[in-house]
């Protein structure tokens, strides 16, 4: 990560800021147990219908806590809500670090746990971390820079994820830490019950420098509380929590860019991120080997390289419904083509499906930080992250009703396939419909002006 150039002295808060805030994404994002998410859960003991609704608990730990601390954030600052988040990944890594094996109820408290904490953590994080870096770089004049830093995180994320991917699956498989023990001269004999806990304990050594990272940010030192209209008087430390989802929520609704940006984000991000949820499901409809499962991760991981400088010439050359018009596309060439179901090429049709999503993460962002005042910011952030998994449960749930409907006795994975064939239209149904509710203001969203060109930081 290339510095800018800054006065004579000592790092400037905004310097330090947004170095820390790209380790503590690609730290807390990184999971070293993704490769192995659901394998984990099952070889601990659990049965499958209990990992799906731990599963459909974290979801709802996020929607209720992502709103509060964004609200939270606004009122007490965003420094307390980032390292509340870092403890919280540190308890829900602990708790599944000492879950006991086929343990029964023990066992499904503390998987429980972890799930809420998880949960939990996600939620406290969400746009408390974005405000926080946006408001130190306002703070000097250089929210110009807002997109390069946003492109830094994608690119390392990624870079994050390929390592994680690739370590997490080899630690986690006996028979290849048998080998490396080998290799390097020992003699030590590995089993799953030993090796299924390593993805933890090196998501557990992760957390605790996430915890040292988001412990060094630093609280802007002055915050612009500009009013939105009839809201005179009732901002800054007076501001009820009440008061606050209130304003945030009026100024989304009579915002037209703003709740374009959210429900135009929504509907690309909850079909997508529910076909790569089944990825590992399509993969094998494909004929593809499990042992290239991980592989292909990493390489997915590789994209950002890609997509965040993509990302970044989308926003400051093209229109906001230049932009999303390009995702919507991109998501649904790749989920048509995926319902096609061919064999090992059908893998190429993921391409599009990934690359949208790591883009729409940068570009809602972009535009959200910048349509919004700073009273004001980390609760319209957390509006929109509770939106997305509002979204996402409301798509999981039809999903799971069709698959029920076009079953008829068949085995799971065809019934997956089936209901692939269902996303493509859903996508472009709801896009119709989207653009027939912002018909007015499409005049409006097309000429709000690309991102002015900045330095990267």
């Amino acid at each position: 990560m290339t510095a800018v150039s800054t006065p004579a002295g000592a790092l400037s808060d905004a310097d330090r800021n947004w170095r820390r805030f790209v380790l503590f994404r690609v730290l807390f994002n990184s999971r070293f147990y993704y490769p192995v998410l659901a394998v984990l859960f099952l070889d601990l003991g659990l049965t499958p219908s209990e990992y799906t609704l731990l599963n459909f608990a974290w979801a709802i730990a996020i929607v209720f806590t992502d709103l509060p601390a964004g609200v939270l954030a606004d009122r007490i600052g965003r420094k307390p809500l980032v390292v509340s988040s870092a403890i919280f990944m540190i308890l829900e890594m602990a708790l599944l670090a000492i879950a006991p094996r086929n343990g029964g109820i023990a066992l499904l408290v503390c998987c429980f746990g972890n799930r809420i904490l998880s949960g939990m953590a996600e939620g406290m994080a969400s746009g408390a971390d974005e405000a926080l870096v946006f408001d130190s770089l306002a703070e000097r004049g250089r929210s110009a820079e807002w997109p390069s830093v946003l492109e830094q995180v994608v690119r390392w994320q990624g870079v994050g994820l390929v390592i994680a991917m690739l370590v997490g699956g080899a630690v986690y498989d006996p028979i290849f830490m048998g080998r490396l023990s080998s290799a390097l001269g020992f003699k030590f004999h590995f089993d799953q019950g030993l090796t299924l806990r390593f993805p933890i304990y090196l998501n557990l050594v992760t957390a605790l420098i996430t915890l040292w990272t988001a412990l060094g940010l630093r609280e802007p030192g002055t915050r612009a509380r500009q009013c939105v209209p009839g809201d005179e008087g009732a901002s800054g430390a007076e501001m009820t929590a009440w008061h606050l989802v209130k304003t945030a929520g009026t100024w989304i609704v009579k915002t037209p860019a703003a709740l374009f940006v959210i429900v135009a984000g929504v509907l690309i991000d909850s079909v997508s991120r529910l076909f790569l949820t089944f990825s590992s499901t399509y993969f094998r409809i494909i004929d593809l080997p499990e042992a290239t499962f991980g592989i292909i991760g990493a390489a997915l991981g590789l994209l950002s390289l890609v997509v965040s400088p993509m990302a970044r010439r989308m926003v400051t050359r093209n229109s906001m419904t230049k932009n999303y018009l390009l995702l919507g596309v991109m998501a649904l060439a790749g989920l048509t083509g995926a319902a096609v179901r061919w064999h090992y090429w059908g893998l190429a049709f993921v391409i599009p499906i990934w690359g949208a999503m790591m883009a729409l993460d940068y570009i809602v962002s972009y535009y959200l930080n910048n349509l919004v005042d700073s009273s004001h910011r980390a609760t319209v952030l957390s509006f929109n992250g509770v939106a997305v998994n509002l979204g996402y449960g409301f798509i999981s749930l039809l999903f799971a009703l069709a698959l029920k409907a076009v079953r008829n006795g068949g085995s799971t994975q065809e019934a997956v396939a089936r209901g692939f064939a269902l996303l493509p239209p859903w996508l472009l149904f709801a896009a119709i419909l989207c653009a027939i509710a912002f018909r007015r203001q499409y005049r409006r969203l097309s000429v709000i002006p690309p991102a002015a060109e900045a330095a990267a930081p």
